[in-house]
């Protein structure tokens, strides 16, 4: 492999010379210049992009941390999506992305290996358990970080994110303009931000309408298909007229256990899905859903990571993506 020192003694010019020439500083005449790149075209010299990089201070890397295991990345189609526009922006920016795919269990491991070696300018986060550790570990770091959903409690935390509270209280609503009164829900996990806040605005459309919260028509469905399956079965006794899906993953399980049984959606039973992933438009009935912008958002996310990057110093930036209810047959509004 040419070396500077391998140019430096057949140019006659020091080594620091011709780091000066190949970075193209202006402090070096006219000659020396010349005469160095004339070596520097003979050997077919190609300057090493990621010793310069790691010597200016950027690696141009960032990387994404979602802490699931990877079964449960590869089988919901809200990961791909957000990586698909991680990946469009990084791509506009010039930046690569690497993806971390280990079990939590080996986030302490992880935690030592990249915070502190300096591979990466920065890291996406998304999917957190609230009680992650990683949140702490990435605070008490210098790394620049941003989360894909809020964290509750990490007020200087940077995030992007949509409005879940308000987003699932309007597609309950939806459920009742339509006349549905006994409205069940199947949640996320109660201990991400997404499970919570979707389950919290469940909560509010009920109240608003003087309706008790009822625990038997609450469901964990784990952001699953397999959940979501499982959770309608423990419904289905309860005989709901309705259902809010906190996503469109869990809902494809509702309707097949639903076929199963030999009910009709949605005359029998009417639902409203969460995310809008192609599973929506694809199922049987059409599922009406909650839209959010999921390509967006990993864009967002670049790009507000890129800006903490260059600008350190400028506070914590929040930002909201608005939501879209997209209506179709599964709510039973082509019926009135």
């Amino acid at each position: 492999m040419v070396t500077l020192e391998e140019i430096a003694r057949l140019s006659g010019a020091s080594r620091s010379t011709v780091s000066r020439v190949v970075n193209n500083d202006p402090h070096v005449s006219d000659k020396t210049r010349m005469r160095v790149l004339e070596v520097v075209r003979k050997l077919n010299y190609q300057p090493n992009a990621i010793a310069r990089s790691l010597a200016a201070g950027r690696t141009h890397v960032l990387g994404v941390i979602i802490p699931k295991r990877v079964t449960e990345l590869f089988s919901d189609p809200y990961f791909p999506i957000l990586l698909q526009g991680v990946s469009t922006a990084c791509n506009s920016f010039d930046y690569a992305v690497t993806l971390w795919l280990a079990d939590p269990e080996d986030e302490l491991r992880f935690m030592g290996k990249v915070l502190h070696n300096g591979l990466l300018d920065g890291v996406i986060v998304s999917s957190m358990v609230l009680t992650d550790p990683l949140i702490t570990a990435l605070s008490a770091s210098t790394l620049p970080f941003v989360l894909v959903g809020r964290h509750p409690s990490a007020p200087a935390v940077n995030y992007v994110d949509v409005d879940n509270i308000s987003s699932a209280q309007a597609a309950v609503e939806h459920l009742f303009q339509l006349g549905r009164r006994r409205i069940a829900t199947i949640t996320g996990m109660s201990d991400t931000i997404a499970g919570v806040d979707r389950f919290r605005g469940y909560e509010i459309a009920l109240r608003e309408h003087g309706l008790a919260v009822l625990p038997e028509l609450i469901v964990d469905g784990g952001f699953s298909e397999a959940g979501g399956a499982a959770a309608m079965r423990q419904l289905l006794p309860l005989r709901p007229d309705a259902i809010f899906v906190a996503s469109d993953t869990m809902a494809v399980g509702v309707l097949r256990v639903l076929r199963e049984a030999g009910l009709r959606v949605p005359q029998d039973i009417a639902l409203v899905g969460f995310d809008d992933t192609p599973a929506a438009m694809h199922a049987e009935p059409p599922l009406t859903t909650m839209k959010q912008p999921i390509i967006a958002l990993g864009e967002m996310a670049v790009e507000t990571l890129l800006h903490i990057i260059e600008h350190p110093d400028s506070g914590p930036r929040r930002i909201i993506l608005p939501t879209q209810l997209v209506v179709r047959e599964s709510c039973g509004a082509h019926l009135i």
